[in-house]
């Protein structure tokens, strides 16, 4: 779908110090804040912030009541053990810079950005991780919810030596700080799993496909409008279903090693694949079971390298299986 003036209706801007917009029609759905050494004083990338079908954050930048959790930036990668390395807490020399931007798209249905990302713990100018980060965002048209976005997230890790090792920690990799008025204990929002638990106490550790967390948003109506993020594991991610760590105070991360670690070889890069889902009104199990169902049985992405001067790297949905 174009406009009257044939601009794609799915876009992906680039901004000034690394930040990129994802737009649908004229309305900002994502950004990312890519930053590179010289541009950014967070010590790795993130996105902030996820916009519900309202227009309202439904992320946020760091914990409502805890200065020393200011690390939890919206939608962001980072680890608590890498070789040892503390990726997770600012306090730590170890950074996640951009180095370059791989790709751009613009489409009727997408947009899609690839970059690519170093982990250096501070010391060695050589990082320990080289990340390729693949993200997509789109409208969900599900009985016109078309103001609802679907953001999937495709990442590589490589190591730089021939193995590395990611430890055993609760902490990573992909964690989503929701805004304080969709949390429970912050706002009047409710945590839910994809096997019909609630809250906290009850989700802790446990294995689910799927996470959400809704609450009502801000707005002008006499009752408050309800909208939420459902966050989805991949069948193809190493120990799936994530156990997941979830807090009332508002935040869900699907932690890849909660349960033992895990060795990443060079030759043999792994690459995980979530999706979130910004949705309207509360949690809709069918409709997220559906989703979850699709998500399954979806192709991978790649980014294709341009070997012809002055043409961009395309990002394809792989082949699927014969």
């Amino acid at each position: 779908m174009t406009d009257s003036s044939g601009i794609p209706l799915c876009r992906c801007v680039p901004l000034p110090n690394g930040q990129v917009s994802f737009q649908v029609g004229t309305v900002e759905r994502l950004r990312w804040y890519g930053g590179t050494s010289g541009e950014s004083s967070a010590p790795r990338p993130f996105f902030y912030p996820l916009n519900g079908p309202s227009g309202q954050p439904l992320t946020r930048m760091g914990h409502p009541g805890a200065p020393n959790h200011d690390h939890h930036r919206s939608i962001w990668f980072a680890h608590h053990a890498v070789s040892g390395v503390n990726f997770w807490s600012d306090q730590t020399t170890a950074r996640i810079r951009q180095r370059h931007w791989l790709a751009y798209e613009d489409s009727s249905t997408e947009a899609r950005m690839a970059v690519s990302l170093d982990w250096l713990d501070g010391h060695d100018p050589a990082p320990l991780l080289e990340q390729e980060l693949i993200c997509t965002v789109r409208p969900v048209d599900w009985e016109q919810h078309v103001a609802e976005t679907l953001v999937e997230i495709q990442t590589t890790l490589r190591p730089r030596a021939e193995s590395l090792e990611l430890g055993q920690t609760n902490f990573g990799l992909l964690a989503v700080r929701v805004a304080a008025y969709l949390s429970e204990y912050f706002g009047g929002g409710l945590l839910t799993n994809s096997e019909g638990r609630t809250t906290e106490k009850n989700i802790f550790a446990h294995a689910a496909s799927w996470m959400d967390y809704s609450g009502p948003v801000p707005g002008d109506a006499e009752e408050p409008q309800v909208e939420g993020i459902t966050f989805f594991d991949h069948p193809g991610n190493p120990g799936y279903p994530s156990r997941w760590h979830v807090r009332e105070d508002g935040w869900m991360g699907a932690s890849l090693n909660m349960n033992g670690p895990l060795l990443l070889q060079r030759s043999s890069p792994l690459t995980l694949r979530y999706l979130l889902h910004a949705h309207t009104g509360p949690l809709a199990k069918q409709r997220a079971s559906t989703l979850a169902e699709q998500f399954s049985h979806s192709s991978g992405l790649e980014v294709k390298r341009s070997t012809v001067k002055h043409r961009t790297n395309r990002i394809e949905r792989k082949s699927p299986p014969e």
